[in-house]
């Protein structure tokens, strides 16, 4: 009996791993075909991309679309921003929203209930685009590579997140600390920093695609400074000027010289965006599952 019961079992078992790995299967390609098959159709013909049935792999191989993409100088100089307000943007909030959120973590806080009020209550409400773009004008941050790096340095889901792993740390450590005579400051870059990589590389993933992603901000506070333009806000610019050029009377012509379509280039965009973050991402997954988990229980 004991035998039959096991085999059932056994045998139950093997069914249900094997449709749970058909599922995950089916789930993994329904998530990776549409990134592979933006990829194939970048580096395809534009011309011969637009006869349709393209799977699998390029049918004429072509860079066309990335030399278009890459052919005007700004090109660089946007990649140059992108880059710098990533890196410097990332920093900033990752370590002004740590050191903020240490002292909310601590019940003892004099004012902590109103401080967490007052922030959670910016999580629902804002103050509206055109608020928001006049007071980024009186504070000077209109045509100003700060203006990606001020409003950017605090968010509150982050704070949150951060809030709840460092309650995770024992407090046996900073009375240790402060018996050797160790001030707040100190406990916090010495010992709370070290402890706290899953939740500062979980963050910085946040912050660093936001900062990557973000078109938004050269396209409405760069209004004179095309040359501080990140690179999501120049290809916005031109694939909407190769749209505009396809709706005249001389959009063949630019089609059949230059062998791009506004699709083709939007494709090749794509790529050119995603592709740092992907390689970025690797490196910090061990980090991530982590430090989302510690999170993932709100106060």
């Amino acid at each position: 009996m004991k035998t039959e019961t096991k085999m059932k079992r056994s045998r139950g078992t093997f069914i249900f791993d094997s449709l749970n790995t058909l599922f995950m299967i089916i789930i993994c390609f329904l998530c990776l075909y549409p990134i592979w098959y933006v990829i194939v159709n970048s580096f395809n013909d534009a011309t011969d991309a637009m006869m349709g049935g393209i799977y699998w792999w390029p049918r004429v191989f072509s860079l066309e679309n990335y030399k278009r993409v890459f052919s005007d100088s700004r090109v660089l100089r946007s990649f140059q921003i992108t880059i710098a307000k990533t890196l410097i943007g990332t920093t900033i909030s990752v370590l002004f929203t740590a050191m903020v959120s240490y002292p909310l973590s601590k019940t003892q806080l004099v004012g902590r209930k109103i401080y967490m009020g007052m922030a959670t209550i910016t999580m629902f409400f804002s103050g509206g685009l055109i608020p928001t773009f006049l007071l980024f004008k009186n504070m000077h941050l209109l045509n100003n590579f700060l203006v990606y790096i001020i409003p950017a340095a605090f968010n509150v889901f982050n704070v949150l997140i951060f809030i709840n792993f460092f309650r995770e740390i024992p407090g046996s450590l900073e009375e240790s600390a402060r018996i050797d005579g160790a001030n707040d400051l100190l406990i916090f870059a010495k010992i709370i920093l070290p402890l706290s990589k899953p939740v500062l590389a979980t963050i910085a993933l946040f912050s660093g695609v936001g900062q990557w992603n973000d078109y938004f901000g050269g396209l409405m506070y760069m209004t004179d400074r095309v040359d501080l333009e990140p690179i999501q806000t120049y290809l916005y610019r031109m694939v909407a000027q190769v749209q505009s050029n396809q709706m005249t009377n001389t959009a063949a012509a630019n089609i059949t010289t230059s062998d791009t379509t506004s699709t083709s280039i939007k494709l090749a965009a794509m790529v050119i965006t995603t592709l740092p973050i992907c390689c970025v991402y690797p490196f910090l997954q061990k980090y991530f599952v982590k430090g989302m988990m510690v999170g993932a229980v709100k106060e």
